[in-house]
């Protein structure tokens, strides 16, 4: 989920920060996936039981041994979050599933993911809710990144 928050720069024009993963792409991928963690959300969005909200953050934590969601922060630290994914990612039991922008001319693109995890791009711009209703789309097109231990 992403929820923006401590986010530098503003990804979506909008009041709000919380902005949630659409309930059927998280089930289409839970469905593949089976997640046992969501890495950035907060208690009203969470698609997990474990879950890391902006208090208790998932930069801070292990993710080892889990099949984790995360679909953090769009802001100037998205950076952060990606490498943490990679890292946590070649931890043994360990995958990662990332819904972030499809920005493939950023470093953390050409040093995290491009030859070293499978990419989907999605079709069209994603619509993510707000509150669980269908918000407005996004100004961006979005991918889903899978990082798997072994594919560094």
């Amino acid at each position: 989920m992403s929820n923006f928050y401590k986010a530098g720069a503003a990804a979506m024009t909008s009041n709000k920060d919380d902005w949630e993963t659409p309930q059927a792409l998280f089930d289409q991928l839970d469905k593949e996936f089976h997640f046992t963690l969501d890495a950035a959300s907060n208690d009203q969005n969470a698609k997990c039981e474990h879950h890391y909200t902006a208090e208790n953050s998932g930069l801070e934590h292990s993710w080892g041994g889990e099949t984790v969601f995360c679909n953090p922060p769009y802001g100037r630290n998205i950076g952060d979050w990606i490498r943490k994914a990679s890292q946590e990612a070649s931890k043994p039991d360990t995958l990662v599933v990332l819904l972030v922008p499809a920005r493939t001319d950023t470093r953390w693109f050409q040093n995290y993911i491009l030859h070293r995890a499978e990419v989907r791009f999605l079709p069209g711009r994603l619509k993510y809710e707000v509150d669980g209703q269908a918000g407005e789309a996004a100004p961006f097109p979005s991918m889903v990144v899978i990082m798997r231990t072994g594919e560094r």
